[in-house]
This record gives C-alpha cells, structure tokens and sequence, in this order.
C-alpha cells in the first residue's frame, strides 16, 4: 500500500471512529453537547418564581432571576416547561441582597462597594429523588464608590443572576 493509501485509510478510520463515539453518546440519551446529563425518561421542568426575602428590596430581581433560568433551560435543555409538577422542580427564594465596601483607601472611606445576592434553591427530580437537593448560592459584583447604587444596580444585577443561573444549572442538570 503507497503513503497516500495509508494516509486515506487513516482518515477514514479516524471518521468512523468518531461517527461511532457520537452515535454511542447520542444514543445513551443522558449526555448532549450543551453539558446536560438529563435521564432520557426525564422530559418536563417547572421552574417557579423566586419569592425575595431579602430585607433590602429590588423590586424587579426575583422576575429576573426567575425568567433568566427559564429562559437557560429553553436555550440548552429539550425539556418541556410546564407550570406545575413537571419531572424537575426548582423552586427558590431570594434571601439576601446587600451592599458592603470590598475596598477600603488609605483615608479609610470605600473605594469600592460589593453587591452581593444571595438565593436558596429547593431541587425535586421526581424520577429520580435521590438527586433532590437545597443549596444556597451566592454571586457578587463590585462597583466604584464614584458611582451610587442607584446608578449602577442594573447593570450588576445583570451581571449578578447570569453568575447564578450557570450555578443553579451547572447543579442541577449539568451534575457539575
């Protein structure tokens, strides 16, 4: 066999072998591509809105927070969203929101302040309960002490529940 034979035979070889292993991933149902490992048996999801129970108030941040992961796992799951006793529930609660200085100059006044929101999450896999779960998470988002909270709570929110949404999904149905 010539050079150019081998080197044919090696890229057909190398074809198939990766044909194979997407076909052995795909048909196994539980791994995809977007880093979920969801059970084949498992087709719906209830993702209920996030009750705040933080003492400082954001009025709008539990309906972020809520349509931010509904919206993930549109994007990256084929589960079906169902508004009540779907084969995964997440449930959750806002339980703190708060600003604090996370740097200090040598005057002693903040040179820079921390948003930090905290969320409990209560986790039902009703297929299988042993991968039930409550785990609080927490994200932050720093700021310049030029700036008042008002002027810049938008844009850190934002910043904040895309951290938590990858936290509660990666722990949810990525099994990270």
């Amino acid at each position: 066999m010539t050079v150019l034979g081998k080197k044919i035979l090696a890229g057909v070889c190398a074809v198939m072998a990766l044909a194979g292993t997407a076909l052995l991933v795909h048909s196994c149902g539980i791994y995809s591509f977007s880093g979920t490992s969801i059970q084949p048996d498992v087709y719906t999801v209830t993702i209920n809105y996030f009750e705040y129970k933080a003492l400082r108030v954001n009025p709008s941040l539990s309906n972020q927070l809520t349509e931010a992961l509904r919206d993930q796992f549109q994007r990256l799951t084929r589960l079906e969203e169902v508004p009540e006793e779907g084969d995964l529930e997440i449930s959750g609660e806002i339980t703190g929101y708060d600003v604090r200085a996370a740097a200090v100059t040598a005057d002693e006044v903040a040179a820079q302040n921390r948003l930090t929101v905290n969320v409990k999450i209560y986790f039902t896999n009703r297929k299988y309960p042993e991968d039930d779960f409550e785990k609080s998470f927490s994200s932050y988002a720093d700021y310049s002490s030029d700036y008042t909270l008002d002027a810049m709570e938008s844009q850190l929110c934002e910043e904040i529940v895309e951290k938590l949404v990858d936290d509660i999904f990666n722990a949810t149905v990525a099994n990270w």
